[in-house]
C-alpha cells in the first residue's frame, strides 16, 4: 500500500491553502466532506487560506459564503484574483485613473476599493482594461475592451480559466471570454494575475510564515501548475474539473505531489497516495502490452491509480487504450472512471 510517510498528511504542512469551486464548494452548495474536513482544521489550530480564480466575488463575500455554509472563514483568509488584479493596477497607476471593467460588479468594487475608477465604455479613455468573470458579460463588453486595448489600455486578465464548475458540469470561463478577445485582437493579455501564476499562492504562503505550505485544488491547469510554479506541495482531489484521464496526460508541469479522491486524504493515509510512485504499486502493477496499458492485481484503486500514473507519465498513453487483466482491475478502473 503507498501511504504518505508519517502518520497524516496534513501534519506535515504549517498551512493548508484550498482552491474553493470543485474542492470547498459547487457553485453555492459544499461538496460533501469539506465542511468537517476545513472545522478540524480549524480545530487543531491550523492555519488555512483561499485563493481563488474567481472574481465574481470580493473576499468579504467569499468569507460570508463560507461561513453560511459552516465554514468559519475572515475575509484576510480569502485571496481572490479580482482583488489581486486591483492591487496590480493600483501599483502601475495613478489614483483616480480609469479603468474599464469587465465582469462582474465585485470586480468593480475592488478597482473603486483600491482608489481606481472604473468605467465602463472605450471613450472614456481608460489606462487599462481588467476581464474577470461575470455571467452577464456580454459581446458589448468584449467590444468596448477590445477598443479600448487596440487604442493602448493595459489588459489585465484575473484568470484564464477555460471552463468553471457547476452542477450541470464545466462551463465556459473567464479564459473562454479571454480566448474570443485574443483572437480579434491577436495578442496576449499583458498581465495574467490568477493560477497558472504564482502570485496567489506565493502571498499567502508568505502571510503564513515559516513552515511548509500545502494547496489543495482540483484543476491540474490552474491549482496544481500554479503549486508548482511557486514551489510548493500540492494535492489533487477527484471532486472538480480534473478527471482521472487528465492526470494521466499531465505534463510534468501539471503533476500533483499528492493524490486523492476527496478531502478525506488530508487527514486518512488510506485515502491518499503520493505521486508518482512505481508501476508495480500496492499489489498492482501497470505493463505496456500491445500499444497500450494493462492493469493487473488487487488492492485499492487509489494505488492502482499511482501504478499507472507511473506507466504513462514515462511514456505517453491514451486512456482508451487502458485494459484489466483480471476482474479485480476492472473494477479499479471502473472506481476510477476508466471503464469503456
Amino acid at each position: 500500500m503507498t501511504e504518505v510517510a508519517g502518520d497524516r498528511l496534513v501534519d506535515g504542512y504549517t498551512l493548508v491553502v484550498f482552491d474553493l469551486d470543485g474542492v470547498i464548494y459547487l457553485i453555492d452548495r459544499p461538496i460533501p466532506g469539506a465542511v468537517e474536513a476545513v472545522g478540524r482544521l480549524h480545530a487543531a489550530g491550523r492555519a488555512v487560506a483561499y485563493a481563488t480564480n474567481n472574481a465574481s466575488r470580493r473576499s468579504s463575500e467569499v468569507a460570508d459564503l463560507l461561513t453560511g455554509m459552516g465554514v468559519p472563514a475572515e475575509p484576510q483568509e480569502v485571496l481572490t484574483s479580482a482583488a489581486a488584479a486591483a492591487e496590480l493596477l493600483r501599483d502601475r497607476f495613478p489614483a483616480g485613473a480609469p479603468v474599464l471593467v469587465v465582469g462582474a460588479e465585485a470586480l468593480r468594487a475592488e478597482i473603486r476599493a483600491a482608489g481606481l475608477t472604473p468605467v465602463a465604455r472605450a471613450d472614456e479613455s481608460p489606462v487599462a482594461v481588467v476581464q474577470g468573470y461575470g455571467p452577464q458579460v456580454c459581446w458589448a463588453d468584449l467590444a468596448e475592451a477590445s477598443v479600448a486595448i487596440r487604442a493602448g489600455a493595459t489588459w489585465v486578465a484575473t484568470n484564464t480559466d477555460r471552463t468553471l464548475p457547476s452542477g450541470r458540469g464545466p462551463l465556459p470561463g473567464n479564459g473562454s471570454l479571454v480566448a474570443a478577445l485574443r483572437h480579434a485582437l491577436d495578442r496576449e493579455p499583458d498581465v495574467v494575475v490568477g493560477k497558472p501564476e504564482a502570485a496567489l499562492f506565493a502571498t499567502a504562503a508568505r502571510r503564513a510564515g515559516a513552515g511548509r505550505t500545502l494547496v489543495v485544488g482540483d484543476r491540474l491547469d490552474t491549482d496544481i501548475e500554479g503549486a508548482r510554479r511557486a514551489g510548493l506541495d500540492s494535492l489533487l482531489v477527484l471532486t472538480g474539473v480534473s478527471d482521472v484521464p487528465e492526470l494521466l496526460a499531465a505534463p510534468e508541469s501539471r503533476r500533483p505531489t499528492y493524490v486523492a479522491m476527496n478531502l478525506a486524504g488530508l487527514f486518512d493515509p488510506a485515502a491518499v497516495a503520493r505521486v508518482p510512485g512505481e508501476p508495480d504499486t500496492g499489489g498492482w502493477s501497470a505493463a505496456r502490452v500491445d500499444g497500450g496499458l494493462e492493469l493487473r492485481g488487487a488492492g485499492r484503486p487509489l494505488d492502482a491509480l499511482v501504478a499507472l500514473c507511473a506507466a504513462a507519465w514515462s511514456a505517453p498513453v491514451d486512456a482508451a487504450d487502458i485494459r484489466p487483466a483480471t476482474p479485480e482491475a476492472q473494477r479499479a478502473l471502473a472506481a476510477l472512471g476508466l471503464s469503456a
